[in-house]
């Protein structure tokens, strides 16, 4: 080779050099057969931390964790790069403060033109980021399956329960007037009763549904902690029976929260007697209660004041597994037919919709605490922690010039519900849908309107504003399994819950008529 082409040889290979030499992203350095340094970079440098004067002439398996190097993969790494000329591989590696970062590691074989190994070739890449990054867009997506198939199942909840509602309706209306025509045999009664406690069991697990898929009717106003604690006292004790102490734990002055108190009430004896269950007939279950001035990392309540309402037990508590699924619907850790799985997420799904969330603190053979953190009342509905009383539910003298239109697509829902009110006295008149309620109204008189919300074509609160463009006076009463009814209802309409009992429907209808009756007296 000439001059001038040592020359550009040269130069080129300067250049090159400096290229190396000026890289910060990566470390690129040499090592010799055994492993030694024999250069170092600035990227080098930057990820590892080490000047070239404190590394040239080390071993590079000082990169290694501790475990790693027992395991000998420096080593492994240059043998396989020597027989097969590369070796890539991702993992822990340590810097010189003693952090470590994750690390995508290329190792390649150098030699002579005789084909002698002279050395080696080593690129490391800082990749922790990079892997954080994935780690985060994993759990989002991972978040985001979860809320859709609890979604997905919510829905799933809230469509069975309403159904399951309507059945009940039947059910229920069905046996109160069996109850009726078998007074004096006490065998038939009993069984009826039977049948009636299974159908209130029914009920209340539709509200258990129903309140994890957050779909049911909530009343929610500033309620007096203290006060709903004070009356709950005894059927509590009942719950848990006589073996089990109950104690309180209640801070005297708490500010009222925002929650629905018949709502909360069944969270906190839901939570009662799963620290019962817990609890195999012996031990202690504490409630307390106490005010917080800094909202908790996890809570999303939005204001800095809430209270924290807890129930411990001192029962055999969770392992970390089991604490993780315990907010799962449907998870449980009792027996068959012991537990639907519903409890706690019906808790939290109330906590949520008052504006608030739960907590669950365990350990193994040490027991459980669940605390349900509820936002403090502000401004106006802070002044009140019950809403209005509603008027007597009196025993409406019904004779057959009292007439009910009752509207329900479910043709055992009507024909059952019927079947109660004309044995109350009441005349009803049946229809199957809106459109054969409007034309019923226009063609004969009516003292009331019951009818169901969720029907084809046409919904109960859809019939409902069509009747009050007709009769702006006439009284409706809307029912519904589900709490699938917006705000802003007209002025004579009023909700009744599915499924009712007679007493319910009846001590409705009689006030409906009562307020129809009240301003011409």
């Amino acid at each position: 080779m000439d001059v001038d082409g040592r020359s550009i040889l040269e130069r080129s290979e300067a250049q090159f050099r400096l290229l190396v030499q000026g890289v910060t992203d990566y470390a690129i350095y040499m090592l010799s057969p055994d492993g030694t340094v024999s250069s170092w970079n600035a990227g080098a440098q930057r990820i590892k931390g080490y000047a070239p004067e404190e590394i040239i002439g080390q071993n590079f398996s000082r990169f290694y964790t501790p475990e790693d190097q027992q395991q000998k993969l420096p080593e492994m790494g240059l043998a396989i790069a020597a027989r097969e000329g590369r070796f890539e591989k991702e993992g822990w590696r340590v810097r010189k403060d003693g952090s470590r970062f994750l690390a995508h590691v290329v190792i390649d074989a150098i030699r002579s033109e005789d084909g002698q190994l002279i050395g080696f070739a080593k690129i490391t890449r800082d990749i922790t980021e990079r892997q954080r990054s994935q780690e985060a867009l994993q759990s989002a997506q991972h978040a985001l399956f979860q809320s859709q198939k609890l979604e997905s199942i919510g829905q799933l909840t809230g469509g069975i329960a309403h159904d399951f509602n309507n059945l009940l309706t039947v059910i229920i209306a069905s046996l109160e007037l069996l109850q009726s025509r078998v007074r004096g045999d006490e065998k038939s009664l009993l069984l009826v009763q039977n049948a009636m406690h299974g159908a209130e069991r029914g009920a209340t697990l539709t509200q258990r549904m129903l309140a994890f898929a957050r779909r049911q009717e909530l009343t929610i106003e500033a309620v007096d902690l203290n006060g709903l604690l004070r009356g709950m006292m005894d059927l509590v004790q009942r719950a848990i029976g006589g073996e089990i102490r109950i104690e309180y734990e209640v801070a005297q002055s708490l500010p009222r929260v925002r929650a629905d108190p018949n709502q909360l009430e069944a969270a906190i004896l839901n939570l009662v007697v799963n620290a019962r269950d817990a609890m195999d007939g012996r031990g202690s279950i504490t409630i307390g209660a106490h005010e917080e001035t800094a909202p908790h990392p996890h809570n999303p309540v939005g204001a800095s004041d809430y209270v924290c309402l807890w129930v411990k037990d001192t029962g055999h508590g969770m392992d970390a597994e089991t604490m993780q699924r315990a907010k799962e619907p449907f998870f449980t850790t009792k027996g068959v037919g012991k537990g639907t799985g519903l409890g706690l997420s019906m808790v939290h799904g109330l906590a949520e919709q008052f504006g608030g969330t739960t907590r669950i603190a365990s350990t193994r053979g040490e027991g459980t605490t669940v605390t349900i953190e509820l936002p403090v009342a502000t401004g106006e509905s802070a002044q009140s922690s019950a809403a209005p009383a509603p008027a007597p539910a009196t025993n409406h003298a019904a004779d057959e010039t009292t007439r009910v239109l009752l509207v329900d697509d479910d043709v055992l829902v009507l024909t059952s519900s019927a079947a109660l009110l004309e044995a109350h006295g009441f005349h009803v008149v049946q229809a199957s849908n809106g459109i054969d309620a409007l034309k019923a109204i226009t063609q004969q008189q009516f003292d009331v309107v019951v009818t169901d919300q969720m029907m084809p074509e046409m919904t109960g609160l859809q019939l409902a504003r069509a009747i009050e463009a007709l009769y702006p006076d006439m009284p409706i009463i809307l029912a519904s399994g589900y709490a699938e009814i917006p705000e802003g209802l007209p002025a004579k309409v009023m909700r009744l819950a599915k499924p009712f009992r007679a007493a319910e429907l009846l001590g409705m209808i009689a006030r409906v008529l009562q307020n129809v009756a009240a301003p011409q007296s």
